[in-house]
């Protein structure tokens, strides 16, 4: 009796984990666009400063004034993507270490 009450909890108990590790597959793939979207302004500053020498400040100053404040906007979005997918992927790894101290047999799947 206890045997056939033991499969479907188990079974449970690896859909939850399955759950919480898609979660925190998609918690990777905010990172890595944080990351991505990061870069990008940082790319883009450094083609304007390696190409500062073909034009006047002041003459395109115009142009730049909005660029700099859409990369700053792209940097507070990265930051933001960056720190909350940070926030939630040590939320899920308690979620995931918790599971694997009350189940034995997810710490020997999980070892």
């Amino acid at each position: 009796m206890s045997d056939k009450m033991e499969v479907p909890l188990d079974m449970l108990v690896l859909q939850e984990m399955q759950l919480l590790l898609a979660e925190k597959r998609t918690t990777l793939s905010t990172l890595r666009t944080g990351i991505a979207i990061f870069a990008f302004p940082l790319s883009v500053l450094s083609v304007l400063i390696a190409t500062s020498k073909s034009y006047e400040i002041h003459e395109v100053w115009h142009w730049l004034l909005p660029l700099l404040f859409l990369n700053l906007g792209l940097i507070a979005l990265a930051v933001y993507l960056i720190l909350h997918a940070l926030h939630r992927l040590r939320h899920y790894n308690r979620l995931i270490a918790q599971y694997k101290h009350q189940h034995a047999r997810l710490r020997k799947l999980l070892a």
